[in-house]
């Protein structure tokens, strides 16, 4: 019995072989054949030269912070602060917890209202410190603080930044 089945394999099998395809096995087999890439060749490369700063006496280290000439014409050191003036109430707080809150006016100068961390409510007019980058309110309008910031960069030394409150309504 087995014999017949292996017979009968072999008859179907041979049936599915055939020249039915030969001339697409042919086309894939010589459709490069007359294909010749031409690839450019790879760009040269310009080799590596290290450079040491430690023996060149005139040249800035790159890696070092770099700090303004100090001399009869420089401003450095002309923006710090004053380290022994008195707090004011809303320089303990980071300028980005604090909102404006209001606008009006007391004996014949604005006020702005200022809403700190702690639920309370400080009038603030210019001329004020306020916020931990020793700010000082240098123009006030009914939507807008604005404030002159004092803050230490790398080296070291102050810098100044203009900073603002705008009116929110909550």
């Amino acid at each position: 019995m087995r014999p017949i089945y292996l017979l009968m394999s072999c008859v179907l099998l041979s049936a599915c072989g055939g020249s039915e395809f030969d001339d697409l096995q042919d086309f894939v087999t010589n459709s490069g054949a007359n294909m010749r890439g031409k690839i450019s060749p790879p760009p040269v490369v310009k080799l590596y030269e290290p450079f040491a700063y430690v023996n060149s006496t005139n040249l800035t280290d790159p890696f070092k912070p770099r700090k303004p000439e100090s001399g009869p014409g420089s401003k450095r050191g002309a923006n710090e602060p004053d380290m022994d003036r008195p707090k004011q109430a809303l320089e303990e707080f980071p300028l980005e917890s604090l909102k404006m809150v209001g606008y009006v006016y007391k004996s014949k100068v604005g006020h702005a209202v200022v809403r700190a961390p702690d639920k309370k409510l400080y009038q603030v007019k210019v001329g004020n410190y306020i916020g931990t980058n020793f700010g000082l309110i240098k123009k006030l309008t009914d939507t807008e603080i604005v404030i002159k910031e004092v803050v230490q960069d790398s080296t070291g030394d102050w810098a100044e930044r203009t900073s603002s409150l705008q009116l929110v309504n909550d």
